[in-house]
């Protein structure tokens, strides 16, 4: 598990949360995030950078990225946010079966063009699934 991808649909809210989350969990890793519909090249979106922010975690350096073959091939594990991410990646890319995985106990909420609040459930539903994920993980090895 040395190469982690998190993802989401536009890739500037819920994926790039959930790499820095990662990420501070193992920074010997490889942890990137991508979209299924990126807005390639667009910033993460303002509450995500100031949730971040309050927890110690900076993306303001993050540009949204579009999934490829590539970075499926990369990765040893895909943390999706909802079910049917995880059905339409397997669709596009059929070799990534057997290593993604819903990243939360139940799907996550698309905060995007949501007030706060939304973005605070988010968060919360984010964390907990990286918590979850960072004790597999390490048993793992």
């Amino acid at each position: 598990m040395q190469n982690i991808l998190t993802l989401c649909i536009g890739n500037i809210c819920r994926s790039p949360l959930a790499q820095v989350l990662i990420a501070r969990e193992f920074p010997d890793r490889m942890v990137w995030s991508a979209g299924l519909g990126a807005l390639v090249g667009e910033p993460a979106d303002p509450l995500s950078v100031a949730l971040a922010a309050e927890q110690g975690l900076d993306l303001r350096a993050h540009r949204a990225q579009q999934v490829s073959s590539l970075m499926c091939q990369r990765a040893d594990l895909i943390l999706v946010m909802e079910q049917h991410q995880r059905a339409e990646l397997e669709r596009r890319y059929p070799q990534v079966r057997g290593k993604v995985f819903r990243l939360g106990a139940s799907d996550i909420a698309d905060p995007f063009r949501m007030p706060r609040p939304a973005f605070e459930t988010a968060y919360a539903d984010i964390a907990r699934g990286v918590a979850d994920w960072a004790v597999r993980i390490r048993q793992l090895g």
